[in-house]
């Protein structure tokens, strides 16, 4: 029986939208997109006007094959993929396969997955709009030629064994976080001492404490001691008491760079985190379309919002608002992200869904709550014995308005060590001093990139678009271009004049500084290959001419630009330069020179290498040359930052530690990490300890570790056969040569005989040694010159949707 048909992109959105429509129709997936680019060369003909070649991927056959069979016994199709250009494309890619005319087939898209959306686009269907199309097919074509041209440069001139790739969006955040880097390392830390003050205030029977400050600091602690020398018996009063209103009025509800900044900060979510549950919440039907750059909410919305903030806090919580977005290329008719309905404050879903879900509830609900009435007082304050003054302020919050419900986080939380709420005061009141110190401060350098602040950055700069943040960041960290990690903070001393009575103490104290959580830090390669890009591509490089092509790409989906001329437009300069940087660049090592090597006189230098950042010692410059010698980085080392001691240091391995047991205990750094070798044997050293500093008592402990788990492992051997009965992760089996068997559960390992192995051996199917056991028995693993696996079947495969 003939049956209207609806196409959309997810298995899970095409679940919840078939609850909506009923038997009438059937909801399939495409399962993301169905063509892409042809695998084999560049996929455009650049002489044929840059058109592209396109293809079914294998993993995608079967799941076209289907969509063919339902589009042939379809009486009516509806066309229901996301609603930004990559979901129009993939519309395009559907027609072209089903054979469906773009001008008459029927395009819908809805905000949100709500029976209402559904069953209104439905009865309301548009034509593919053909300009998004050719904006997402240009933005394609582009990167292709970019990265397909570029990257074969980098594997000459750089290197050919690292995965060096280049982009046109993934280019220039690499560099936001190089420079980041460079001026980090660049920055020079500069002391300087603030006077903070204690007041005691008898209000009563009452002693309040008053936090007060000099806005004047001291480069020197020669004029801190000074200042506290003139306090020492001074007479502290009020001259003057300033309050004024003042209100702190809610943030817009999220778009996407918003929303992955704050789950960011609130929640630890990665962006491609963030992307990933807002876009299962989307499917669900629990929230709007999750990629977009409007500020803007529907009235429907404003409206539900303000009847739930009347229920839940009251009519004066309630104030509508409707924002407005800065960016040029927002697209006010989309919405932000919202909850589809403002009534369910929580939904059954899964941990980190519920998280993020009730982080949009809440932001855009306190989008339309009132602003927060606040009366800030500054309190000026005379010291007798010199000019100088000190300044105390405090603030009370009169109506907490939104802040009932929802504080923005800031990525630099501010220092707050001043503000608080004053004791009552009075102009020409005497105050008691308990204690004024000056404290040493150091400036800080800007702080490093997280995930969330480079999205903060990008949008700023126009690179990239709501769709792009969490695929660039996404990919700058698998290409080894830059490190998302943890750095431990040092500890620095910093001094403290303390003024008590008439008595001022001055000690050394200790802090941590400089620890940072899940910052972006770029890699020698990805800072090698800024560097080579930023030379010789100095357009694709550069910030203005990216956001100016992301305005082209905007231009052509509203209609008033061609797509083949802005390619046109961009390849010609961009292929000259090609051509120039393969015929005349050098190659790009980052090689810096740290100077002479004390023991053998020769130059000690750092770079690249074919297996990346290594330390140097001596040059090849003839064939008869002697050989330099070389030591890899460590992980926390540099090629820009590392000094010729520290360099110095990589040479010491491998150490010989001494001797156990009559023979040698060498420890060095292998293709595998750091180990311990005695015996003929290799014992890996774990992470906590430094294989620079490892002493021969606990390599002693660790080979006589491994020995006792290397005996727990054996439970029994027959070496007539080479037969042996082990212990394994997931229980004891026989081992035959390369082989592995196991053992069936009626028998006890340890009773085992020969005769019973020989017998398991020959009427069971042997796995390969690097196997092991699993639910359902023994896991049979792949020979160690595995053929290249087959596909997955499409279904499987495709099960991740395009946006994941």
């Amino acid at each position: 029986m003939a049956q209207k048909l609806l196409i959309v992109e997810s298995p899970a959105k095409a679940k919840t939208i078939e609850k909506f429509l009923g038997k009438d129709f059937k909801v399939v997936s495409s399962y993301g997109h169905i063509r892409d680019l042809v695998k084999e060369g560049m996929g455009i003909n650049l002489k044929k006007n840059y058109e592209p070649t396109y293809q079914v991927p294998a993993d995608k056959a079967e799941v076209v094959k289907q969509l063919q069979k339902h589009a042939k016994s379809a009486e009516e199709i509806w066309l229901a993929t996301d609603e930004d250009r990559e979901g129009e494309a993939i519309s395009w890619h559907l027609c072209e396969v089903l054979g469906l005319d773009p001008k008459v087939a029927k395009r819908i898209v809805f905000h949100e997955i709500t029976k209402s959306a559904i069953e209104a686009a439905v009865k309301t269907p548009r034509s593919l709009d053909l300009n998004l199309v050719n904006a997402q097919q240009a933005r394609r074509v582009l990167d292709r030629i970019v990265g397909f041209e570029i990257s074969p440069i980098l594997w000459r001139k750089v290197s050919m064994k690292q995965n060096l790739s280049a982009g046109r969006v993934q280019s220039v955040a690499v560099k936001l976080i190089v420079e980041r880097e460079r001026e980090i390392n660049a920055f020079n830390s500069e002391s300087s001492f603030k006077i903070n003050t204690l007041f005691n205030v008898k209000d009563e029977n009452k002693v309040s404490k008053l936090k007060a400050e000099s806005p004047k600091k001291f480069s020197e602690e020669d004029g801190a001691m000074k200042f506290l020398q003139e306090a020492t018996g001074a007479t502290f009063s009020i001259t003057d008491i300033q309050t004024k209103p003042a209100k702190k009025t809610p943030p817009a509800p999220f778009t996407t760079s918003t929303m992955q900044q704050e789950a960011s900060r609130k929640l630890s979510f990665s962006v491609v985190k963030t992307m990933m549950m807002a876009q299962r919440l989307y499917e669900a039907g629990h929230i709007t379309y999750m990629r977009t750059d409007s500020v803007n909410l529907a009235q429907s919305a404003i409206d539900a919002a303000a009847a739930e903030i009347k229920s839940s806090f009251g009519e004066q919580y309630s104030e509508p608002h409707q924002y407005k977005t800065k960016s040029r290329s927002a697209q006010e008719a989309h919405e932000a992200i919202r909850p589809t309905f403002f009534d369910k404050r929580t939904i059954d879903a899964e941990y980190d869904q519920q998280r993020l879900y009730e982080l949009i509830w809440k932001r855009t609900v306190a989008s339309q709550m009132a602003d927060a009435r606040l009366e800030k007082t500054t309190v000026k304050i005379d010291i007798s014995t010199n000019h100088e003054e000190l300044v105390a302020e405090g603030e009370v919050l009169l109506f907490d308005g939104f802040l009932k419900l929802y504080i923005e986080s800031q990525d630099e939380e501010p220092d707050e060590e001043n503000s608080s709420m004053l004791p009552p005061l009075k102009v020409g009141q005497v105050l008691d001093l308990d204690e004024m110190i000056a404290r040493e401060r150091f400036s800080k350098a800007l702080a490093r990139y997280n995930e969330a602040a480079l999205v903060k950055k990008m949008e700023e700069l126009g690179i990239g678009r709501p769709s792009t943040y969490a695929p660039t960041i996404s990919t700058i960290q698998k290409r080894g271009y830059v490190e998302k990690k943890d750095r431990e903070g040092k500890e620095r001393a910093y001094r403290v004049l303390t003024l008590k009575g008439n008595e001022i103490v001055k000690k050394t104290e200790i802090e941590i500084t400089g620890a940072e959580k899940m910052k972006l830090f770029p890699t020698d390669v990805g800072a090698v290959v800024n560097d080579f890009l930023a030379v010789n591509f100095q357009n694709v490089m550069d910030y203005n001419f990216t956001a100016r092509i992301e305005e082209e790409f905007d231009e052509i989906a509203n209609g008033n630009m061609e797509w083949h001329a802005m390619i046109d437009g961009f390849y010609k300069p961009f292929h000259s330069s090609v051509e120039h940087t393969t015929e005349n660049a050098e190659r790009a090592s980052g090689e810096r020179d740290l100077g002479v090597d004390p023991a053998s006189g020769k130059p000690l230098i750092v770079r690249i290498g074919r297996y990346g950042p290594m330390a140097q010692i001596g040059k090849q410059e003839n064939e008869g040359d002697e050989k330099p010698r070389y030591a890899k980085l460590r992980p926390n080392q540099s090629l820009e930052t590392i000094t010729a001691e520290e360099a110095l240091q990589l040479f010491r391995l491998p150490r010989n530690l001494g001797m156990y047991e009559e023979k040698e205990v060498v420890v060095a750094i292998g293709r595998f990490g750091p180990y311990v070798r005695h015996d003929s044997k290799f014992v890996s050293v774990p992470k906590e300890y430094d294989v620079y500093e490892i002493d021969l008592n606990t390599c002693i402990e660790l080979i006589e570790k491994k020995r006792k788990a290397d005996a727990e492992k054996n439970i029994k051997n027959f070496p007539e056969k080479d037969v042996h009965i082990l212990n394994g992760r997931f229980g004891a089996y026989i081992k035959s040569g390369d082989n592995n068997y196991r053992i069936p559960k009626d028998k006890d390992p340890k009773e085992l005989t020969l005769e019973e192995c020989l017998e398991i051996i020959e009427t069971q199917p042997a796995s390969k040694k690097r196997g092991g056991f699993k639910r359902g028995g023994f896991k049979k693993a792949e020979p160690k010159t595995a053929a290249k696996p087959k596909a997955k079947p499409a279904k499987k495969k495709a099960a991740k949707s395009k946006k994941e």
